[in-house]
């Protein structure tokens, strides 16, 4: 293929939705498979509907995802500007001069008027959309309206009858009756142009040769290949892809289903490989059965040809399982990295963190590194090696299934007394230690372990026990173990 340009081409309406960023990879992939320029394009002509920070979210989720773009903002380039709302003047010059052709007119019905169509078209049965009231309104009256500054927008003029035929290379050939096609807005009465004028015009004039985006716009295909043609202009190939499924497989992927925002799944703690590995094979197969991608292994194998057209479901145990293997292929000093931002939000490390608390967040890392699917799951995991104090474990967690207080509260203390004079507090003499008094003491191991392993940390699950004590330190251990000695010799006096 030869070299392409595509374009991302969100609405600041809101934050980067999940569908987006699969778009966005598909465009960037092909751009980078065919030597091509990847094009950020920010369409914000829906004025009413715009989210403050939504332009800035979108830049910094595509950056996070490793998608950067050739031209666009922050980067400039010879198309620009990259805002539609700073290129309302090209639309108004294409707009005027498809009403000049005779492809379009200005239609001055109030919103009052069409109001009252559409509830009439409701109550006969009849399929909604504008009555071309405007259509052939004289050139004197509409003339005189202009002068008398009355509000107008400028209607496309759809052909009465016939058919228009549109192509996708995924799908190949539909044809559209224009019966089933209205007298489409094209400039609204603010002066803003609607998405079908403006993606059009912009397209054009920006040299896209390759247009992807979402299946729901397959709809306007017939609009778009009728506007290529009042201007005489070639339309770009189009690539349309599938819709994500909810989990279970019922209906369209939606907020209700959890995150489905880029932002999101990086506060959740997902890694942007995972996410985008993920989001790589959710409407694209490769030709082996090869599931692990990096980004420069998933440009070798793109192609648009093994895009699917059939709706995928959006399996969050898939993408758990992508992280946990991100995860674990992550060095140790990598991992700590990526977790150092949610153990600082949640109060555990400062910012910024001094290198003597990195090195020992480093030295956890393999501790958990086999236990963690969410980067957020780090606090939970390693809080009690990273906190002076924790909370004393309740006597039921000491206790176990069969454990008495007297004979629980017993374990711990020749627990700490041998603990204690242990020269070197490494894991080795640790568990030569507790597995020699266990011996001492007539019991299994696992009777005495469970109990030191809860009055230390605080939990029933946790890295091996021998490796947390020596991660953990002689001090806080022993500290530990003498707090949960005297929460059991209370639980006794009170019962």
């Amino acid at each position: 293929m030869d070299a392409v340009r595509v374009r991302f081409a969100p609405s600041p309406t809101g934050y980067l939705h999940i569908g987006g960023a699969r778009t966005a990879l598909y465009d960037w992939l092909l751009a980078r498979k065919t030597g091509g320029q990847f094009i950020l394009r920010i369409e914000d002509t829906d004025r009413s509907r715009l989210v403050a920070d939504a332009v800035q979210d979108i830049k910094d989720s595509l950056r996070w995802l490793g998608l950067d773009w050739d031209e666009g903002p922050d980067v400039g380039g010879d198309a620009g500007p990259y805002f539609q709302s700073e290129r309302l003047a090209v639309y108004h010059q294409y707009a005027t001069q498809l009403v000049q052709t005779g492809k379009a007119y200005y239609c001055f019905c109030t919103p009052e008027r069409l109001a009252e169509m559409r509830k009439k078209q409701e109550q006969a049965g009849e399929p909604s959309g504008y009555d071309r009231f405007c259509r052939e309104l004289p050139a004197e009256e509409v003339e005189k309206k202009l002068a008398a500054g009355e509000q107008y927008v400028i209607r496309f003029k759809t052909p009465l009858t016939g058919q228009t035929k549109v192509h996708d290379e995924l799908r190949g050939e539909m044809l559209f009756d224009h019966q089933t096609l209205d007298d489409f807005v094209v400039l609204k009465s603010d002066g803003f142009p609607t998405y079908h004028l403006a993606s059009v015009v912009d397209d054009h004039l920006m040299g896209i040769t390759h247009v992807i985006r979402g299946e729901e716009w397959i709809v306007s295909l017939p609009r778009h290949f009728l506007l290529y043609a009042a201007f005489g202009w070639e339309p770009p190939a189009f690539i349309h892809l599938p819709i994500f499924l909810a989990p279970d497989g019922k209906g369209k992927l939606s907020k209700r289903h959890g995150a489905t925002g880029v932002s999101e799944f990086k506060a959740k703690g997902y890694l942007p490989e995972a996410l985008v590995n993920f989001l790589l094979l959710l409407g694209w197969h490769p030709a082996t059965d090869q599931e692990i991608f990096t980004l420069d292994e998933a440009v070798a194998a793109f192609s648009v040809e093994r895009i699917n057209t059939s709706p995928v479901n959006f399996s969050l145990d898939k993408l758990d399982w992508f992280n946990g293997i991100y995860i674990r292929k992550l060095s140790h000093e990598e991992l700590a990295k990526r977790v150092l931002p949610f153990l600082q939000k949640d109060g555990l490390l400062p910012d910024p963190c001094p290198p003597e608390r990195f090195a020992y967040l480093v030295r956890l890392m393999p501790l958990v590194q086999e236990r963690i699917k969410l980067l957020s799951d780090i606090s939970q995991a390693v809080g009690y090696f990273l906190r002076e104090e924790i909370d004393p474990p309740a006597p039921e967690l000491l206790l176990g299934k069969k454990g008495t207080v007297a004979e629980t509260a017993l374990l711990l203390t020749e627990a700490a007394t041998v603990l204690e004079k242990v020269t070197d507090f490494n894991e080795e003499n640790l568990e030569q230690t507790l597995r020699a008094l266990a011996e001492k003491l007539q019991i299994k191991p696992g009777q005495l372990f469970m109990p030191v392993r809860v009055a230390v940390t605080g939990q029933t699950a946790t890295p091996g026990l021998f490796e947390l004590l020596a991660a953990l330190g002689r001090e806080r251990v022993l500290k530990r173990l003498k707090q949960a000695v005297a929460v059991l010799e209370r639980a006794g006096a009170e019962s």
